[in-house]
């Protein structure tokens, strides 16, 4: 939109904000991380304000399952199992994503939108369940001024963590569908890249604002910081969607004379297909694989490793750092044409030596070698996500992508719910036999607990890799690139 011809007394006078911004603009691609992502239909400051919706999701995650599951266990004496079963409610609504992704490819309109009204949608919901959480909270510790029956406050809980676990759900599936309809083909894979960076931008900066702001905790303090954390979504997200999806009146009278899309042959259609069904499936066991030692990483460090816990709270930002690692070299590998299922696999095999780097830390007490397998586990966390939600871009024709993606992400993030309940129950059963010598005497020994852990984390990557085997490199959206020996010419 033109502004006009500035006067002449207000020539070479711009404001501070517009100068700053083409400075960082003349940064170039060189220099800039993922300036290439941006296009001639999507410019970087257009890109990186939509991408703020996964810094509200990254920020939504960090107070619930970092945040305030510490303040609910250690500062309101809220027991442990009651914790994890609130922290683990959000999972519920993840299945919903394979069907709110096709309600955005399919949504009626008066002005022809599709993504924009979910995205609001979940955004919304986020608001209200942040909004009423610390009250909820309060009245699950017991602190509340208010008697109610007993029964009141866990259902509180529960209803203000599963709004917020359908709304970042909803918000989640619904951008990542609009990020994929306004980039290219050719900057697609760099837009998904930064679309991590920014959800672990806002998980690592919102954990560490938490922490400061609730290192002088009180219940006041607490309803503050969560009511505010409530605020910043619905205003952040108000700005990742302004003008993002342009109205088209078109659309919205073409689909009006048309009968509405059901749901169910969609997607048995899409889950017929042999090769979705089993891209699914590695995206479950690799998520898995990944995210099982969530819960037991820094107890591993402190219990048997001896650190402190300025040094286990560390880990976040090593693992972050490698996350990072990864999606760099993720974003260069697609745009160089890599097959995403064969990065994929790239990032599962890389997982294998860095859990071997953790079970190895102990019995050679290093230190060193326990960081370095942490970064690792996030290095090949990182590659394998990204190949993973470039891949599943790709699994269906561009107006049904909201169908793949919400697949993808149903998958994820079932998969991670289960696999990191699973790791702390299968940690506690193995370190109570072991202890109790029912294993052996060579395993009467805490460390063993962590290690049955680790090692069936990395048994699930060399089954991933077997199920992601046959998918690499058979892409039709994949250029054709001369043929070497690699995971696609193993037995399936």
């Amino acid at each position: 939109m033109s502004l006009g011809k500035p006067s002449k007394g207000h020539q070479g006078r711009k404001p501070v904000g517009m100068r700053a911004i083409q400075a960082w603009s003349r940064l170039g691609p060189k220099y800039l991380p993922f300036a290439d992502a941006a296009s001639a239909d999507l410019p970087l400051s257009r890109l990186l304000r939509l991408s703020l919706f996964q810094v509200t999701v990254g920020m939504a995650t960090a107070l619930m399952v970092g945040t305030l599951n510490r303040v609910m266990i250690v500062e309101l004496g809220v027991a442990a199992w009651l914790v994890a079963l609130m922290v683990g409610l959000p999972v519920v609504a993840a299945p919903l994503r394979a069907f709110t992704g096709f309600r955005s490819d399919t949504h009626r309109s008066a002005f022809g939108w599709r993504r924009v009204p979910f995205i609001w949608t979940g955004t919304m919901l986020q608001f209200f369940g942040l909004a009423i959480m610390p009250f909820a909270v309060l009245l699950l510790s017991g602190g509340g001024a208010v008697q109610v029956p007993d029964w009141v406050a866990p259902a509180a809980a529960a209803f203000a963590f599963l709004v917020v676990g359908i709304g970042l759900q909803t918000a989640q599936t619904a951008g990542l569908a609009l990020a994929t309809d306004q980039a290219s083909e050719e900057t697609r894979p760099r837009v998904v890249a930064l679309m991590y960076v920014m959800l672990l931008l806002g998980m690592v900066g919102s954990g560490l604002v938490f922490s400061l702001l609730l290192a002088d905790f009180s219940p006041q303090r607490l309803v503050q910081v969560v009511q505010g954390s409530a605020v910043v979504t619905l205003l952040v997200n108000s700005v990742a969607l302004w003008k993002q999806e342009a109205r088209d009146p078109a659309r919205a009278a073409a689909l009006k004379a048309q009968p509405e899309a059901p749901f169910l042959p969609a997607w048995q259609r899409f889950i017929r297909n042999g090769r979705a069904r089993r891209f699914l499936w590695a995206v479950g066991l690799g998520t898995a694989a990944f995210n099982m030692q969530d819960i037991v990483l820094e107890p591993y460090g402190g219990e048997i490793l001896g650190l402190s816990v300025g040094e286990t709270s560390a880990l976040t930002a090593v693992m972050a750092v490698g996350s990072l690692a990864g999606f760099a070299l993720a974003a260069r590998q697609l745009a160089r044409g890599v097959d995403p299922t064969r990065l994929a696999a790239y990032g599962a095999l890389a997982g294998l030596p860095a859990f071997s780097a953790v079970i190895f830390a102990a019995p050679m007490g290093a230190d060193w070698l326990f960081r370095a397998g942490s970064m690792g586990i996030g290095f090949g966390g990182g590659l394998f996500a990204v190949g993973t939600l470039s891949a599943a871009m790709r699994m269906e024709e561009r107006a049904f992508v909201g169908l793949a993606l919400g697949a993808w992400g149903a998958v994820q993030a079932t998969a991670t719910g289960a696999s990191v309940a699973f790791g702390g129950a299968l940690r506690d059963v193995a370190s109570s036999l072991a202890t109790q010598g029912a294993l052996g005497s060579a395993l009467a020994m805490p460390v063993t607990g962590y290690s049955i852990v680790y090692h069936v984390e990395m048994l699930l990557l060399f089954v991933t890799l077997v199920a992601i085997g046959p998918l690499v490199g058979r892409s039709a959206a994949t250029p054709t690139v001369p043929r070497k020996f690699g995971l696609a010419d193993l037995p399936g």
